[in-house]
């Protein structure tokens, strides 16, 4: 029998909620969304939240061939800083021209940033004229390396930290591809360091060194087959993150907020997967990832921003959705679930922490009551949304002062927005934001569209 995706077709709340129970879910829900506009402090850099609500990464893929924010990257972070998130969590930008993901791939260097600082400043002084000066955003840049993903030029040109059969498999590798060497690495780390004081510079209010979604650093925390230190046991898979952390905070001399947006679970077996149960990849063993947390803990590190899976290889797992040509194997609630406990465990077991949450746009307008009840039981401190960000911009102006979500206005999940971006178009909703968007679809896959 063929499959078929689990549509969200929920009318209320308490289907919803039924829903949950029939899959034996827990999920916390609360109807007091005025959680949600309690404000926020990060000790680590003095860094403020206005409220509880963030947009996450997205890149949007547009920007100028030298790295810089191009026209439509400011038209998102305008609509953005309009739409009255206490963070802003900035998309993924390289630190070296070779890491960047495709050719409008951001990236900082010398040469242009003063045009990030421009951005940086036009978001904060949207959302001051819009909300007042006490609700001014904070604004956290990602700096990354593509790894195995990069396509500099607009042609796959993997670095890869080690050989993954079930990645390899999915993007047709050259066996014989040689993994970056540990010298590459040990330069990489101060590149790092130079992007991040550029970021300062450009008044960033923290640097987030990526690790997750299996770029190159997320990469090599499951380097268990690399040889050298930086693969093998665990202080060498995860000796690249702690260090290049170590490093941006030398150049920093500590007066920025640090922090990472790390997978917690990849869904692939080990020993090519980081977070899982040896015996069962399916299942979520989470002893590392607490283990290193802990570890970037007694750094300084005072937030962490938590999500899971792979995009290119399960993208269920990180964005739960049920439309599109691809078909999830489970049910998009209990991805969400996965997420939501995930995250409560790392956050119940650091309560210094201020824990990031991902994986809500699926709950669509339900979204705000499942946010409100994880923060009351404290499974997070902060509730992110990705691609909701770029379907409804303004979600979070209208939680706070609407009293929630309006459902024609919310994601349907239904992943344009990455096709667009696998098609090397500029990634944006197709769907709710069509003057721009639908053309940049239609353009790639048709006019008539697909099922």
């Amino acid at each position: 029998m063929e499959r078929k995706a689990n549509v969200f077709n929920y009318k209320t709340l308490d289907d919803l909620k039924e829903e949950c129970a029939r899959l034996d879910l827990k999920l916390d829900f609360s109807d007091d969304l005025e959680i949600l506009g309690r404000e926020a402090f990060i000790r680590e850099g003095c860094v403020r939240l206005p409220n509880l609500l963030a947009c996450n990464p997205m890149e949007g893929c547009d920007g100028e061939t030298d790295g810089s924010p191009g026209r439509l990257t400011f038209r998102r972070y305008e609509r953005q800083a309009q739409g009255g998130t206490g963070l802003i969590w900035f998309e993924a930008v390289a630190v070296v021209p070779e890491g960047r993901s495709n050719p409008r791939h951001l990236w900082i260097n010398k040469g242009n940033a003063g045009k990030f600082e421009e951005l940086v400043t036009h978001i904060k002084q949207t959302a001051c004229e819009k909300f007042g000066a006490a609700n001014e955003p904070a604004v956290i840049i990602q700096l990354t390396h593509a790894g195995r993903y990069s396509k500099p030029g607009g042609r796959p040109e993997p670095m890869i930290a080690a050989h993954n059969p079930y990645l390899d498999k999915a993007q047709k590798l050259d066996p014989d591809l040689t993994p970056v060497t540990d010298e590459y690495l040990d330069d990489l780390r101060e590149k790092y360091a130079e992007a991040a004081l550029l970021a300062k510079k450009a008044g960033f209010d923290g640097v987030d060194i990526k690790s997750c979604h299996r770029y190159l650093v997320s990469e090599l925390l499951s380097a268990f087959e690399r040889e050298g230190k930086y693969g093998g046991q665990f202080e060498n898979r995860t000796r690249f993150l702690t260090d290049t952390i170590s490093s941006v905070r030398d150049t920093l001399g500590g007066h920025m907020l640090i922090t990472t947006r790390m997978n917690a679970y990849d869904g692939i077996p080990w020993p090519y997967g980081w977070g899982m149960d040896r015996e069962d990849h399916s299942r979520c063993d989470l002893s590392e990832p607490l283990k290193l947390i802990g570890i970037l803990s007694d750094m300084g590190v005072r937030m962490i921003n938590i999500t899971m899976g792979n995009p290119y290889y399960n993208p269920h797992i990180n964005r739960p959705y049920d439309k599109g040509a691809y078909i999830p194997p489970e049910h998009p609630l209990t991805g969400v679930a996965r997420m939501v406990r995930g995250t409560a465990r790392i956050q119940k077991a650091y309560p210094e922490m201020t824990a990031v949450a991902s994986g809500y746009s699926w709950m669509r307008h339900f979204a705000p009551y499942l946010a409100a009840g994880t923060i009351e039981k404290g499974g997070a401190s902060v509730i992110g949304f990705g691609r909701e960000s770029f379907a409804y911009p303004d979600f979070a102006a209208d939680i706070l002062y609407k009293g929630g979500m309006q459902k024609n206005k919310c994601c349907i999940s239904c992943g344009r927005c990455t096709e667009i971006m696998r098609g090397g178009g500029t990634a944006g909703c197709a769907v709710r934001d069509t003057a721009i968007y639908q053309s940049a679809w239609n353009e790639i896959y048709g006019m008539k569209g697909r099922d």
